[in-house]
């Protein structure tokens, strides 16, 4: 299976991924990547931050663009590029997170795709904003 081909989009074009993140995401998350910072997996130590509590990793909820962008648009054979992350509001564990992705740009000439990132919670606030590039999957010979 691949995905859309450079021929195949258009500016405008979007898709979005929505999922509940869980304490045993957070944990598994931190596991893969080694980070443990204690604002993650330390409700004790968390509850005297300024957030209060335990929040998601940045990173992990920026990994759900990564699956808009593997499955959906373009989708499978999509290569990431680049990313840039602005992170405005924490995720906590229970929050439900809509992760979208737009298309802006089209580079023809160099085959790559500019994105408009953004992720929400339930409650309609953003709490990441960005832009992805990509070279979207080659035509089948």
């Amino acid at each position: 299976m691949i995905g859309k081909t450079i021929d195949q989009l258009k500016v405008g074009d979007s898709a979005e991924f929505a999922k509940t993140v869980s304490e045993s995401d957070i944990y598994l998350y931190a596991g893969i990547t080694g980070d443990f910072n204690p604002a993650h997996i330390n409700e004790a130590y968390a509850e005297k931050t300024f957030f209060k509590t335990r929040i998601a990793h940045g990173m992990l909820t920026a990994g759900f663009i990564s699956a808009i962008l593997a499955n959906q648009l373009p989708g499978p054979g999509t290569i990431y590029m680049g990313q840039e992350l602005k992170f405005l509001a924490p995720v906590r564990i229970g929050d439900t997170i809509t992760a979208r992705a737009e298309i802006v740009e089209i580079i023809a000439e160099k085959k790559r795709v500019r994105l408009k990132t953004t992720c929400t919670n339930q409650e309609g606030k953003q709490i990441l904003d960005g832009e992805a590039l990509v070279s979207p999957p080659k035509p089948p010979k």
